[in-house]
């Protein structure tokens, strides 16, 4: 096995069997996205795109999967907060976009939480695992915002229009047996079988016929691409100018103030999750 020199929030490990991992490593922040952990993952997007491998393996270290947008990064920076969150969201798309265009098949595990931009991270995989107790949440019109890295895009595709809106506009809860039922994830899977589970998948394509499964994938996703590109793009336009409405700031500086301080008995990742758009 060979890890990423990288000591970012996003790594690449290579093992022996053509897995390509790209792994979100920063679970003291429930892997929430800020510019800095947005550009690693852009960078270690197109570093594994480069050199795919037989399959690529998501997953992350930790208690959650993908917390979302980091707002206490976000907050505080007034007239600046629409190009911040711009940047986040543009660096964040790019590596969605390297990932959704894989010539290869990808798999993604989620444990924990996934909320915000980390439910559009999730469903970039062609196949999704989930741990029976992950738990799924937009959360975005919470905090006066709309939502990103593809959310909007995927949701209606794999869940239908009618679920999909009720999932953006009432931010409701989705455990990982819930996002099963739906269409969501492929399939859920019991917690401590999931890094298991998920990569004996990754490695199971890797070993498979390669050929064929590179071209069941491209009829799979004929023409998609272009169209998410285009979609990236508009989220990202219509998230940052929200970001720099009052409405969104104040939605903001209130979640942060009512959520950001832990409960006694909370974990700090915990506490983290309170932070982040979930």
């Amino acid at each position: 096995m060979s890890l990423s020199a990288s000591a970012g929030p996003v790594r690449i490990v290579r093992h022996p069997d053509g897995v390509v991992e790209l792994r979100l490593d920063d679970p003291g922040r429930g892997n929430a996205l800020d510019l800095r952990t947005a550009e690693a993952l852009r960078d270690t997007a197109a570093e594994v795109a480069a050199d795919p491998g037989g399959a690529v393996l998501l997953r992350a270290t930790g208690s959650s999967f993908c917390v979302g947008g980091d707002l206490r990064a976000f907050a505080g920076r007034g007239t600046e907060t629409g190009s911040y969150v711009h940047a986040v969201a543009s660096a964040a798309h790019t590596a969605i976009q390297a990932l959704y265009d894989l010539p290869v098949p990808m798999v993604t595990a989620v444990r924990g939480a996934a909320a915000g931009g980390g439910i559009g991270l999730a469903l970039v995989g062609d196949i999704v695992l989930a741990a029976r107790s992950a738990r799924f949440r937009l959360a975005y019109t919470a905090i006066g915002l709309t939502p990103d890295c593809g959310a909007s895009w995927f949701l209606p595709r794999l869940v239908g229009p009618r679920t999909a809106t009720d999932l953006i506009l009432t931010n409701r809860l989705l455990t990982g047996d819930d996002a099963e039922r739906c269409g969501l994830v492929s399939r859920a899977v019991d917690d401590e079988e999931l890094d298991h589970a998920a990569h004996r998948t990754a490695a199971d394509l890797a070993a498979g016929a390669t050929g064929a499964l590179r071209a069941a994938k491209d009829l799979l996703r004929a023409g998609a691409g272009d169209e998410l590109r285009r979609h990236l793009a508009e989220e990202a336009r219509l998230i940052a100018a929200l970001a720099d409405s009052r409405e969104a700031q104040d939605l903001m500086a209130s979640f942060l103030t009512t959520r950001g301080r832990p409960k006694s008995g909370d974990s700090r990742t915990e506490a983290r999750e309170s932070e982040s758009v979930s």
